[in-house]
């Protein structure tokens, strides 16, 4: 077990907080800060600025113009051992002069997972790892899971009534909440780079599902689930030039026996298009049927104050016969946005 002092500890956080100012440029790429401390003194910092640019150590290595002799390095990922888009970033830190490096996450890729600190303890530096790994891993939690399972981190966003409905009976739903939880909305748009939904939610609300904010630097592919090829319009909205679309259809997916699409593969396919955060906002039909494969990783629940009586939809239409078969969710999160309810659940491992 790893031994860290709180100064080893304020010099990771430091990297963290650094690390998520790249969050809205790196894309595929995880967020990584990188801080270089010597005789206690914090010498040079940087962060993975954007997709295909320096990595966190090289900017960080830059600013002491790559002289860290006797310095120790604090990354939040392993240093990258291969050559990509950027040179390898261990050889940097080699060829520095740097003693130590501590790391709060190995890189969760299999065909990476402990090479850079192989090749750094091989050059005789003095590697330690651990040191806020769950931060870390929270942090990049959307990169984690598509490296492990091929598939992107799943957001599920509701907006509903108190009593737990997104829409009335005609399909009216404008609008169950506030503005600033709207805008609040708009923001959780701009943290993924996809927004899923599906085509029935695009033939009766016709959505722009774009990010309306005033400093905007993502536009999150629109993905549309359309199992019997039904979006062709390309008047509607989801086809306008503020963002590109993908529609999900049988020619370009698989479809299970029933005829609709497999969600899984689905969900394997942004994937292999880099995409780390996807966000749901759909009607009940694709979320119902998203829980059942167990592709939702997170909630985000807009609660309203208002009622919207028996007859309106709900925001799933699962058949749960006993509170036995009932699915448990965990609460991270809740707070008031404006005069609505902001809940962040997930399911509890228990049920999947």
């Amino acid at each position: 077990m790893e031994t860290f002092s709180i100064n080893d500890t304020e010099a990771m956080s430091l990297a963290m907080r650094i690390a998520r100012l790249g969050r809205h440029k790196v894309k595929s790429n995880p967020m990584v800060g990188c801080v270089i401390v010597k005789d206690e003194v914090i010498v040079a910092q940087g962060y993975h600025q954007q997709f295909g640019s320096n990595h966190a150590e090289i900017n960080a290595l830059e600013n002491i113009n790559y002289k860290a002799e006797g310095a120790t390095l604090f990354v939040t990922l392993e240093p990258c051992s291969h050559t990509g888009k950027t040179p390898p970033c261990t050889k940097a830190i080699i060829d520095s002069g740097a003693k130590k490096v501590v790391i709060a996450m190995l890189d969760p890729n299999p065909n990476i997972n402990g090479e850079g600190v192989k090749m750094l303890i091989n050059a005789g530096i003095e590697v330690k790892t651990g040191l806020l790994e769950d931060e870390a891993t929270k942090l990049n939690r959307g990169f984690v899971k598509r490296m492990k399972s091929g598939r992107p981190f799943v957001t599920c966003k509701v907006a509903m009534s108190i009593d737990g409905k997104t829409s009335m009976t005609s399909g009216e739903s404008k609008w169950i909440t506030g503005d600033a939880a709207r805008i609040d909305v708009h923001r959780l748009r701009h943290d993924n780079q996809a927004i899923l939904t599906g085509s029935g939610t695009v033939a009766l609300d016709d959505p722009k599902l774009t990010v309306r904010l005033d400093d905007v630097i993502s536009r999150p592919l629109r993905v549309v689930v359309d199992s019997t090829n039904i979006i062709a319009d390309r008047s509607l909205n989801i086809f306008s030039d503020d963002s590109e679309t993908l529609i999900l259809n049988q020619n370009n997916t698989k479809t299970l026996d029933s005829g609709k699409i497999d969600l899984t593969d689905a969900l394997q396919h942004l994937g292999g298009l880099g995409i780390n955060y996807v966000l749901l906002e759909s009607g009940p039909g694709l979320i119902s049927a998203m829980i059942d494969s167990n592709l939702i990783d997170e909630f985000v629940i807009y609660c309203a104050p208002v009622l919207m009586g028996g007859h309106a939809n709900s925001m799933n239409n699962l058949i749960i016969r006993s509170m036995s078969d009932k699915i448990q969710l965990s609460i991270s999160d809740i707070r008031m946005v404006g005069s609505d309810i902001k809940i962040i659940a997930s399911i509890n491992s228990t049920n999947q």
